[in-house]
C-alpha cells in the first residue's frame, strides 16, 4: 500500500437548527495493491450521515499541520491534578 493517500474520507452530518454540514476527517483511501481500485482505511465508522471522499489539497495540509501543532502544545502543558 502506498504511503500517500489519494483521497481523504470525511464524515458529514447536518447539525443544529441551521442544519449546517459538520465535516470530520475519518480516514483515507490508498491505491489497492493489485492496481485496480482503492483500499479505504477508516479511523471512525459513521453510523449516521454520509462519507465523502475528496482529493487531498494544500488546505488539508495546512489544517492538519495546525491541528498537530495544537495537539503538541496541549500535550506539553502541565497537567492539573487535584490535591
Amino acid at each position: 500500500m502506498s504511503r500517500d493517500p489519494v483521497l481523504i474520507a470525511y464524515g458529514v452530518k447536518r447539525r443544529g437548527a441551521s442544519k449546517r454540514a459538520h465535516w470530520t476527517r475519518i480516514g483515507e483511501a490508498y491505491p489497492h495493491q493489485s492496481g485496480a481500485g482503492l483500499t479505504v482505511v477508516l479511523n471512525v465508522l459513521r453510523l449516521d450521515g454520509r462519507i465523502i471522499l475528496l482529493e487531498l489539497d494544500a488546505a488539508d495540509d495546512r489544517r492538519l499541520t495546525a491541528e498537530a501543532a495544537r495537539f503538541a502544545k496541549r500535550s506539553k502543558a502541565p497537567s492539573r491534578s487535584s490535591p
